[in-house]
Order: C-alpha cells, then structure tokens, then sequence
C-alpha cells in the first residue's frame, strides 16, 4: 500500500511540474489570434510566422554562438580544476571547491545585479566578452561538479598501473584518465551548454540594442505581444532541450554520464 502510495505522489509531481509544458505545446497550435485556453481551432501558422521575427531569429544564432563559446571555455577550465581537486590533496581544497561552486547558492538576480554594477565600469555591457564571463560564471559550478563526480568513480588501479609500468603523467591523462571520462565530459557540455543557452536572468541585465540573446528577446516579446507565437518557440526550445537529452542517454546513457 505504501509503495503504490509513494509512486501515486510521485505521478501527482511529475504532472504538477509538467503542467505548463503540456499546455503550452496545444497552445502553440493555436489558430487564435491571442494567447487563450483552448484554442478555438489548430493551425501550424505560427510556426510559419517564426521565420518573418528576424529579431528572434538573430537572438537564436547569437544564443547558439555563446552557448557553444561557453560550453568550450567551461570545459577548458573545469577539466584542469576538476582534476586538480578530485587528485591532489592540499591545504584548502574544500574551501576552493566551495569558492568555486558558490554561485550556485546565490540568487541569480543577485548575482546579476553585481555583474551590472562591476560591467558598467569596465565597458563589457551589451558585449560577447561580457555575457560570455557572465554565463561561464553560472556554468563552471556544473562543469567543476560533473568532472569531479565523473572523477571520483574512474577506477584508480588503472592508473596506477600505467604508471607503475613508466608512463608520465601526461600519458596516462591522455589515453587513460581522458578515454575513461568521456561520459563525463559529454554529460558536461550538455549541461553546460542548456544552461547557457536558457539563461535569462542575468542576460537580462547585461545584454545591449545590438546584442541579445533568445530569452530575453521571448521576454522582451511578451511584453508587449501575446500571440502564440511565444508558444511556439518554447515548444521548439522544449524539443530541442529534450533532443539533446535523449542524444546524451543513447551516446552513453545519463546514469554513466553522471557517474552512477
């Protein structure tokens, strides 16, 4: 009885977070000119009218470009600290570990209003260099997190044993430890690049006139539109999100890539 209780309530949340997503997909179907529930009729029309928002179409190419700046600038430091965390034992490791991943406890808003004040002096508002900064700040923690656990589960006997028999250290990374973390690393850039690529909050407060990304050019829509061409673009994001999910569990399966 607790049992068929336990998975009931877990249903009951699943559908509670899922609520929004399954109506906003109906709705970007929606022949109506506003956004309402139901839809009167159903048409691919706004789907269509995607392609004539060269706004948002330019927002979606800059959001792909960082997101993929991000993604590999991320990986190059995570890599390098992961490592150094997860192998090396010195003074003050668990407060650098801490330092490093503390974003993640602050308020995004928080952290976004800092960034506004510290950018403004240094001229990297409405910027690729800024935004760029910005969202690696948010997107390391992951990156630094995912490699140290994808670390913490690699079998150290085998690169003991390469040692032991005369490899140097920089052999047994390149074609023991890196072959070993591959899971990881393919985990990490997509975590890394769907946050970036969905990041709002603090894009919000650093982007320019002419530079933006999608959501903040979907926000800034809202504001002053409500037809459903909105639904549409999230059920695109929705699909996209889920493709490279679905990609990263049949390339090595989320349990492995997460070091489960």
């Amino acid at each position: 009885m607790g049992r068929i209780l336990f998975h009931a309530l877990v249903a009951a949340m699943l559908v509670f977070l899922l609520a929004p997503v399954i109506l906003v997909i109906p709705m970007s179907f929606s022949a109506d000119r506003v956004l309402m529930w139901p839809p009167s009729g159903f048409s691919l029309k706004w789907y269509a009218q995607i392609a004539n928002e060269r706004g948002l179409i330019e927002a979606a190419r800059n959001s792909l470009v960082l997101a993929v700046i991000v993604t590999a600038a991320t990986l190059a430091i995570s890599l390098p600290a992961a490592l150094a965390i997860d192998r090396w034992r010195f003074a003050g490791r668990d407060a650098i570990l801490a330092l490093l991943t503390a974003p993640l406890l602050l308020p995004t808003i928080v952290l976004a209003l800092a960034l506004l004040i510290i950018f403004v002096g240094q001229g990297l508002l409405g910027t690729w260099v800024g935004l760029m900064l910005a969202h690696m700040l948010v997107t390391l923690p992951y990156g630094i997190r995912v490699l140290s656990t994808s670390l913490s589960t690699l079998p150290a006997s085998v690169e003991e044993a390469a040692a032991s028999l005369g490899a140097p250290p920089a052999s047994v990374f390149r074609r023991i430890t890196l072959p070993l973390m591959v899971p990881g690393l393919v985990a990490t850039c997509a975590i890394v690049f769907l946050v970036s690529f969905d990041e709002v909050v603090i894009s919000l407060f650093l982007v320019g006139p002419q530079l933006t990304t999608l959501p903040v050019a979907l926000f800034r829509y809202v504001e002053s539109r409500t037809d459903p061409l909105v639904a549409a673009v999230s059920t695109l994001l929705v699909v996209f999100s889920l493709a490279i999910v679905l990609v990263l569990d049949r390339a090595v399966g989320l349990r492995r890539a997460v070091g489960k």
